[in-house]
């Protein structure tokens, strides 16, 4: 094992100091001699959140199968080792060698929500490289985004030397090649970055500039070469059978969120719900083998020694053979008292027979994802569940045994009235009524417990929403102290749980989703000011913001209280992400009006994800 970044002192003075040391269970090791590429894989939040995401692991093991290519982690260090690091002068280091990731030749860093932003001017900073693309050498790693927030890179533009739009397991093998050349040769940084914009997927932000009107919208955004393509379209796999799969992820010392393991069934979903980004930009919908996916459960467990599987998708009923898969599990791992998760499950398309045997392995909380409280709203999102398929959802859940029961919601959507508001507190009581109504008192376990949160609508980009303004705070606290009073005056009210979402991050993370680059000034101001773990309430400054957008002169209101004009060019109008404007424009619409669509297998919509050549769209044609 390599000698440790951190000593025994420090080790001991941090909370939870196996966030630094490495050696994991399946962690690679190479020789660091015999590879021509160290790439530093970050996820900019603490380990144990980094280590239950999935795409790290999936990149990880794709790049150590290169044999050129050793492909470490990194994570932000809580903030009571970053304290330390700055007054002892000590650079961020990768786990698998302990190595100063200022000595790697790539920072990629994966950015899964806008709140993690000053956390990637935390990893930059501490690792030695300077925050400003601009100012980085070829003595510097090439620090490379990717993830869902690339859809709209512009804030975090200037901290970026290239952004990776779309699936790793696509255009990232061309992407090393070519830094290999760069390399080893007297190719310059600014020659590297021309030549990589013109792989595919590869955002090269310096060779794009934004031309801005007098009333602050952009013009348009000019390209500096006339060979860079002017739109950078998205990369993904179009035979999802024939990617690499990790069957021996690295399991963390430390319990971490997600402590399983994770099956990934699916990419992409057919239901077209318009607020829901990850929906639109990983479309076409694109399903594994079940036979694969039998054989990685197998491998994966005889690898890690977990005792949970949980399948991974945005919509995992609509995996057409989630029946066929669901048995061989439960016939396969019963006896060994291996639990299966099923997350991601709509209401309607719950079976009895599969919930009772998930039943009989754990007992947990039924989890809904309702969205909104009444019918009406339900159709302006396009959410596609009627009060009557959710309470039919609820009675089979509760004849299956269950009486812990979870409700997802929004706030602020777009059209939303008091009434709607109100809804979710009679969803929740009608719920309540129906366990009752259900379950003979003598067979009941306990009582009924509902628990509902509601979250703050945030418009995303490459959404139907992405024109629409965002409830002003005010609004947003009125709506949610009228669903709690709703609540308080029900039948059932002390089995009823509501609980929302703080409004100053939520604001902060609709500027971010559809800011430009005049918020790299904010977001460097705000981290100069201590700002990091933006994420997590305990941490947040809603002061530091307001200082920093009084300091650049920049209005907050403008980014997210006013609807977008239809033709307004967005920040992120560079990126192409498969989805038509044609598309979007024509869903917003039909959102305003209350028109529902159908979902991808029912009818095609026409949204462009058929130009990727293969998915739902030629479902038909196999």
């Amino acid at each position: 094992m390599n000698s440790l970044a951190l000593s025994d002192e420090i080790l001991m003075a941090v909370d939870k100091p196996a966030r630094y040391i490495g050696n994991e269970i399946n962690m690679v090791v190479k020789d660091v001699d015999k590879v021509d590429i160290r790439y530093a894989m970050c996820f900019p939040d603490v380990y144990e959140i980094g280590m239950s995401y999935l795409g790290i692991q999936i990149l990880y093991d794709m790049f150590n199968k290169r044999e050129d290519t050793y492909c470490e982690r990194v994570y932000s260090p809580w903030p009571d080792l970053d304290k330390i690091m700055r007054e002892q002068d000590i650079r961020l280091f990768t786990l698998e060698t302990q190595t100063p990731v200022k000595e790697m030749d790539f920072l990629g860093i994966t950015i899964q929500y806008e709140m993690c932003y000053t956390n990637i001017l935390q990893v930059i900073d501490l690792s030695g490289i300077p925050l400003m693309a601009k100012d980085r050498t070829k003595e510097d790693p090439i620090v490379i985004g990717g993830g869902p927030c690339v859809f709209n890179p512009e804030p975090i533009a200037d901290f970026f030397d290239i952004f990776y739009i779309g699936e790793g397991e696509k255009s990232y093998n061309q992407l090393l090649d070519l830094y290999k050349k760069y390399k080893y040769s007297d190719i310059t940084r600014s020659e590297f970055l021309h030549e990589a914009a013109k792989i595919p997927g590869i955002y090269v932000p310096s060779l794009y500039k934004p031309v801005y009107k007098d009333d602050g919208t952009i013009e348009r955004i000019d390209r500096l070469y006339d060979d860079i393509p002017e739109k950078v379209k998205k990369v993904i796999v179009t035979d999802f059978n024939e990617v690499p799969y990790p069957t021996k992820p690295v399991v963390p010392y430390l319990r971490a969120t997600q402590d399983r393991v994770v099956l990934e069934v699916m990419r992409g979903c057919i239901r077209g719900c318009r607020f829901c980004q990850a929906g639109m930009i990983y479309r076409p919908t694109r399903q594994k083998n079940v036979k694969l996916v039998e054989k990685y459960a197998e491998e994966a467990l005889k690898n890690t020694g977990y005792e949970e599987i949980s399948l991974s998708s945005l919509s995992t009923s609509d995996y057409q053979e989630l029946p066929e898969l669901m048995n061989f599990l439960f016939d396969k791992f019963n006896n060994d008292h291996v639990n299966i998760s099923l997350p991601s499950l709509r209401i309607d398309a719950f079976s009895l027979d599969v919930m009772k045997k998930v039943q009989d392995i754990k007992k947990v909380s039924l989890t809904f994802a309702s969205e909104a409280g009444t019918e009406r709203l339900r159709k302006v999102i396009n959410k596609g569940l009627t009060e009557e398929v959710i309470l039919e959802g609820a009675r089979k859940a509760f004849i299956g045994g269950w009486n812990k029961v979870k409700l997802y919601f929004m706030m602020g959507l777009p059209t939303e009235t008091l009434d709607d508001v109100a809804g979710i507190g009679e969803l929740c009581e009608k719920i309540s009524e129906l366990y009752f109504e259900t379950v003979p008192k003598e067979e009941r376990n306990g009582s009924i417990q509902i628990t509902a949160s509601a979250a703050y609508f945030v418009p995303k980009p490459f959404t139907p929403f992405q024109w629409a303004p965002m409830f002003r705070r005010s609004i947003y606290v009125e709506h949610a102290h009228h669903a709690k009073d709703t609540i308080r005056n029900m039948k059932n009210k002390k089995r009823i749980k509501f609980a929302y979402h703080d409004e100053d991050i939520s604001l902060i993370e609709g500027i971010y989703a559809r800011g430009d680059r005049k918020l790299s000034k904010v977001i460097l101001d705000v981290y100069k000011a201590g700002g990091i773990f933006d994420a997590w309430n305990e941490y947040f400054s809603m002061e530091r913001y307001n200082e920093a957008f009084s300091k650049e002169g920049i209005d907050p209101e403008w980014y997210i209280y006013r609807e977008r004009p239809i033709d307004e060019v967005f920040p992120w109008s560079v990126i192409d992400a498969g989805v038509s404007d044609n598309f979007l424009k024509n869903e917003w619409k039909k959102a305003k009006e209350g028109i529902p669509s159908p979902n991808c297998r029912m009818q095609c919509q026409g949204c462009g994800a058929a130009s990727f050549g293969g998915g739902v769209c030629f479902e038909s044609q196999s």
